[in-house]
């Protein structure tokens, strides 16, 4: 099984820079995790009236109202199959405010009926997003979202874009500063900017064999419709069991959002040569069987 970035975009991933390769090269099948550390440098939201829809979806980890400076920042990234058979990587973000943590979360799926990547936001996989990605000039990963469809029970509706709005995403290499550096931007074609954060980090890659997924980590239900180009099939989403697996499996519900590991500047052996040395800043992230030190944990 491939990387489902490596199927989107085909002959394309060879243009990545060979970190960003390795960044989006991983599958179910590598058996590993990929856990970032870092700063997002400033974290921004649109004007007053944004306000509901952002804490409307902060009850489901879709986007928040929160906006800061240098705001410490984690992901975790694990590639799994869901209980549909699909190839999963999941994109788990905490922003670590000063007085409370915040979450965005979504999991990707490659949809071959679509022939592009559906990104499933939230905890509940309510709205499946298509995925343009390619890749610039300077080997970045690129992505703007497309159409949006949204699911729940029997309701199942494309969502118009005139009332959401287009991600545009770009993450990269950055050679001179040994991370990975990432914008986002969220904007409505009518009303706006609505929500974005620019920042950067470093990755740490771990083995997780033997580990179960984060139950914190995967959604708590699994929505198979959204892929198809026919309309949404009548079969309705279903949660997840509480039953625990491991990294690379279907189901998925355990706990430590990190897992057990002790990793010095958030570079272990293994991934040093991916991140490069980490910096006096980088250096003071001490992983000991989970967040760094100092950092408040993950929402429950």
């Amino acid at each position: 099984m491939t990387s489902i970035y490596r199927t989107a975009l085909g002959d394309d991933f060879e243009r990545l820079h060979p970190k960003m390769q390795w960044r989006f090269g991983f599958s179910s099948l590598d058996e590993t995790r990929q856990i970032g550390h870092g700063v997002m440098h400033e974290v921004w939201r649109g004007r007053w009236w944004t306000l509901p829809f952002l804490l409307l979806g902060s009850t489901r980890r879709v986007l928040f109202p929160s906006r800061g400076t240098q705001v410490p920042f984690t992901i975790a990234n694990y590639a799994y199959v869901d209980r549909f058979g699909r190839e999963t990587v999941t994109w788990a973000r905490r922003f670590h405010f000063p007085r409370r943590t915040r979450a965005f979360d979504a999991t990707m799926i490659y949809s071959k009926e679509r022939d592009t990547i559906v990104d499933y936001l939230g905890t509940h996989q309510h709205l499946a997003v298509d995925i343009d990605c390619w890749v610039d000039d300077d080997g970045a990963m690129c992505i703007r979202s497309g159409e949006q469809r949204f699911y729940e029970g029997r309701l199942a509706f494309r969502f118009p874009l005139l009332f959401s709005g287009v991600a545009e995403v770009r993450e990269w290499w950055d050679p001179a500063a040994e991370c990975f550096r990432i914008e986002v931007h969220v904007a409505n074609r009518r009303f706006g900017p609505l929500f974005g954060y620019r920042g950067s980090f470093i990755v740490d890659e771990q083995s997780c064999a033997a580990d179960p997924i984060p139950s914190d980590v995967v959604p708590v239900r699994e929505e198979p419709r959204g892929v198809g180009r026919g309309g949404p099939p009548a079969r309705a989403g279903s949660d997840l069991r509480l039953e625990d697996a491991r990294c690379g499996d279907s189901d998925s519900r355990p706990s430590d959002p990190v897992g057990p590991s002790r990793v010095v500047g958030c570079c272990s052996t293994r991934s040093r040569a991916v991140c490069g040395p980490a910096s006096a800043a980088e250096s003071s992230l001490v992983v000991s069987g989970g967040l760094p030190k100092g950092l408040p944990s993950w929402p429950r």
